[in-house]
């Protein structure tokens, strides 16, 4: 019996089809609005959606040109020392000159969809209340911070957590003298809004 040389695709290198419907939900379109944009036919997308069918380097162009992203975006992969970040050795960074720090952990790559920051929140900060779709988890590593979700006040101490929906009005506050630091993911499309 002849062996067959079977290629199969490793898991550090996700599959093109699933990556562009991911894409294609978190952008809110249909099948048939990315077809439209790409220039392609909504049964041959379909097919490319369930890696049935494999696109050309010019079909993968003209999907990523609809989604005002390179098409590397869908063909690279990410590496875990690239993906690592060291205590101490993270860039810090704020928004708008605001006294809140944030510091990323998570990496960036193609098809994530969760992002995450250590935040470090001074004494008397209060957040603006907000809502966005997909969900936030926030895990306190230090301090005291009073998370109000849907009109509900909880008090968060270091080693709680509390996970929700992004679509219910959410704000926090630090109403203590001392430094909070919080561990917050939530998936991407919570970075619409503010974090």
């Amino acid at each position: 019996m002849k062996s067959q040389n079977i290629r199969t695709q490793s898991d550090s290198h996700p599959r093109v089809g699933a990556l562009i419907r991911a894409k294609r939900r978190q952008s809110q379109r249909t099948l048939q609005a990315l077809a439209d944009e790409a220039g392609i036919s909504v049964g041959y997308l379909s097919q490319v959606e369930r890696d049935q069918a494999t696109p050309s380097l010019g079909t993968l162009a003209a999907i990523s040109r609809a989604f005002g992203v390179g098409f590397d975006y869908f063909i690279s992969a990410p590496k875990a020392r690239d993906a690592l970040t060291r205590n101490g050795l993270r860039p810090q960074f704020s928004i708008d000159g605001s006294s809140v720090i944030y510091e990323r952990i998570g990496a960036e790559f193609a098809g994530g969809e969760l992002s995450s920051f250590i935040i470090t929140i001074p004494p008397g900060y209060r957040s603006e209340t907000v809502t966005h779709d997909g969900e936030e988890i926030l895990y306190l590593l230090e301090g005291v911070v009073t998370q109000r979700v849907d009109g509900e006040e909880i008090v968060l101490r270091a080693g709680d957590s509390l996970h929700f929906r992004g679509n219910s009005p959410h704000c926090w506050w630090n109403d203590t003298d001392a430094v909070v630091r919080m561990l917050w993911c939530g998936t991407s499309s919570a970075l619409n809004s503010n974090v």
